[in-house]
């Protein structure tokens, strides 16, 4: 299951129910998300942090996600570039198994 991030509008309306005073499972449910993620702003909000400051660090810890960049050796990255010179094709150049790619799969 993949993990779909918060929208500033729904931080917003998250806020706004925290304000009100309404129960954390009532809004998960109005917003058809996890009752831990409203949980987790509400605390957030407890703390005397405003939404500002929570999309702050959401936004720079949302950046860490996701595949790592990966860094192939210059050797093998001038042999590929040999090779598309030559007119072959990626899929063409990973499975010859003429010379070894570290990032093949």
């Amino acid at each position: 299951m993949t993990y779909k991030h918060l929208t500033t509008r729904e931080l917003t309306l998250i806020a706004d129910f925290w304000y009100q005073g309404t129960k954390a499972y009532r809004a998960a449910k109005l917003l058809q998300r996890s009752q831990e993620t409203i949980y987790r702003v509400y605390r957030f909000l407890n703390n005397g942090k405003t939404i500002d400051q929570y999309l702050q660090t959401y936004q720079r810890h949302k950046r860490r996600c996701g595949r790592k960049q990966t860094q192939l050796p210059t050797i093998e990255v001038n042999y590929i570039h040999a090779q598309i010179k030559a007119g072959w094709t990626p899929d063409t150049i990973i499975g010859r198994d003429e010379h070894p790619i570290s990032c093949r799969y």
